[in-house]
């Protein structure tokens, strides 16, 4: 699961790392380079749900085989795309099959560990995701540099197929075919759960600065007057804080080192430093400050599964991955392209410190749902 989650940011990163050089060949705009991202979003959001009820209902293997054999196809795709028709296309299948990518990790570890680990396994299935991300320009770059940006969407294909190959071997094990049924009280999740929304909102507004740096960085260190080339050595710093910080939150949830309310507040009042981006000097402080931002978005993403699969039970751990991710994705569907229209106008600031108000508007809204007293992290009766 962490190589599945690595392997799914390889490839939507690709684009990210090379969104320079694609946009003047191909002659889009930063807008419409947001609504490519947007596409890619709304698709994601869908196959979140649909990955994830599959999943539960139907078993890891098939759904991960058919979910990983259909992205690999779609991220081969983007080396035919000439334009923002095509390459909408491209981003909008590969993101529908991208969507199994988080229930898979968060079903897998529900399914094969005990309580006391679950929030540690799933820090480590998804933490493939930000390794990913950080290892994409040190492994793209090279090949771009050798074969041009369509040789790197070859390249994704050639990963995406030696996994499938690996997982026909690994999902073998018994507690993938067979999962153990786990002794706990479970409740289906319902949308007029005011805790069911409460999730949502703490998860997709709370993780939205992910989103826009890992799409966004790039043409920001651009505007900074750096080559398609330094901003590949670069731009693996931001997601190395998203990798520390899923392992640190994933302890601090296993070891209940707080309440919930106090650790979603001390997680919103460290995402605001991200604002000062615009205005920090030279290169380094700008990269340290987005490291720091994606830092805090592991605490919110994984703050927001141990919650909700402490309310709903491991049974429905495919749909709330699905569910937290999707919601997540709708939310960057409809912000992309307005950062993309701001990224044209050149205002920076006005971009950072829009991204700084999801943050606080989630921590709001999830005070507003749950006003109840929060029970402490790691608790089954949350």
């Amino acid at each position: 699961m962490t190589l599945v989650s690595l392997i799914s940011y390889i490839d939507r990163n690709t684009l990210a790392l090379l969104a320079p050089v694609m946009l003047e060949e191909m002659h889009l705009s930063g807008e419409q380079y947001g609504y490519v991202v947007s596409g890619f979003s709304l698709a994601y959001m869908v196959s979140n749900l649909a990955w994830g009820r599959w999943m539960d209902r139907y078993g890891l293997k098939l759904a991960m085989t058919a979910a990983v054999a259909f992205w690999t196809l779609a991220s081969v795709s983007h080396a035919f795309t000439v334009g923002f028709v095509s390459l909408f296309a491209a981003r909008f299948a590969l993101g529908f099959g991208e969507g199994a990518t988080f229930p898979g990790g968060l079903r897998t570890a529900v399914q094969t560990l005990p309580v006391e680990h679950r929030a540690k396994g799933t820090a480590v299935a998804y933490s493939g995701g930000s390794l990913g991300a950080v290892v994409t320009p040190l492994i793209i770059n090279p090949v771009y540099q050798a074969y041009g940006w369509r040789g790197a969407f070859w390249f994704t294909g050639l990963v995406g197929l030696a996994w499938l190959l690996l997982w026909q071997v690994i999902s073998r094990r018994p507690a993938i075919q067979a999962p153990v049924e786990i002794p706990q009280p479970t409740e289906h999740p319902r949308f007029s759960d005011p805790r069911l929304w409460s999730f949502v909102l703490i998860y997709a507004f709370g993780s939205l600065p992910l989103g826009f740096i890992l799409y966004y960085a790039s043409l920001y260190l651009r505007s900074l007057g750096l080559s398609q080339v330094q901003i590949a050595e670069l731009l693996w710093i931001p997601p190395l804080g998203w990798e520390v910080g899923y392992f640190f939150w994933g302890w601090w949830t296993d070891c209940a080192r707080g309440s919930l309310r106090n650790v979603l507040a001390l997680l919103t009042l460290l995402s605001v430093p991200l604002a000062a981006v615009p205005y920090l000097p030279g290169i380094a402080a700008p990269l340290a400050a987005m490291f720091f931002a994606m830092f805090v978005t592991a605490g919110f993403i994984i703050g927001g599964v141990a919650y909700g699969t402490s309310v709903f039970g491991p049974k429905h751990a495919g749909f709330i991955a699905g569910l937290g991710a999707g919601s997540w994705s709708a939310l960057v569907a409809i912000a992309m392209p307005l950062f993309g229209r701001l990224f044209d106008q050149k205002l920076y600031a006005a971009s950072f410190l829009l991204v700084v108000c999801f943050p606080l508007a989630g921590m709001a809204a999830w005070l507003l749902v749950n006003r109840r007293p929060p029970a402490i992290l790691g608790e089954q009766n949350v």
